[in-house]
């Protein structure tokens, strides 16, 4: 299969293609926030976001800005080759149930060390993720996690017909 084309790049955008592999992590200072069933389940300026070549970007909150009682217990998910063994969470607020809607990797591997414990949410399944003031949308398809917001161009892997990106 070949690559696709990426899609044009104004000022001030981020092309999923000019991202890296192995991906990288870096610090977001912008405001992440998380809702489901109306509530905040979690809220941070502490979060990471890790950047993958023909992903948008996935976004990590620190353990303690999730509320308390929004994850289920963990439980065993896939394995990346970049981060290693996730564990997968039901998350639960507001009366509503979103099951294996976030995950995290409680031992991932050197380069990804900081994010240890960091939970990421699958923005389908939410009301509402935020990057600062913009809305995410859910990246295609059903298998990726990645959000995304204005400013971030593909095209995206996810959807059908890219697996073999």
């Amino acid at each position: 299969m070949r690559r696709p084309v990426p899609d044009p790049v104004s000022p001030g955008e981020e092309s999923v293609w000019a991202y890296p592999r192995p991906p990288r992590l870096e610090p977001v200072g912008q405001r992440l926030a998380v809702i489901l069933g109306g509530a905040v389940i979690a809220q941070t300026t502490r979060g990471y976001r890790v950047l993958e070549t023909s992903h948008p970007p996935t976004y990590y909150v620190p353990p303690g800005d999730v509320a308390a009682g929004a994850l289920s217990a963990p439980r065993r998910g896939g394995i990346c080759e970049w981060k290693g063994r996730a564990v997968l969470y039901d998350v639960a607020a507001g009366g509503r149930v979103a099951p294996g809607a976030a995950w995290a990797y409680p031992d991932p591997t050197p380069d990804f060390a900081p994010i240890a414990g960091y939970v990421a949410f699958y923005a389908g399944p939410m009301d509402a993720c935020w990057v600062g003031e913009a809305r995410a949308e859910p990246q295609p398809g059903n298998f990726y996690g990645g959000w995304i917001t204005p400013g971030i161009v593909g095209p995206f892997k996810g959807g059908p017909g890219s697996m073999g990106w």
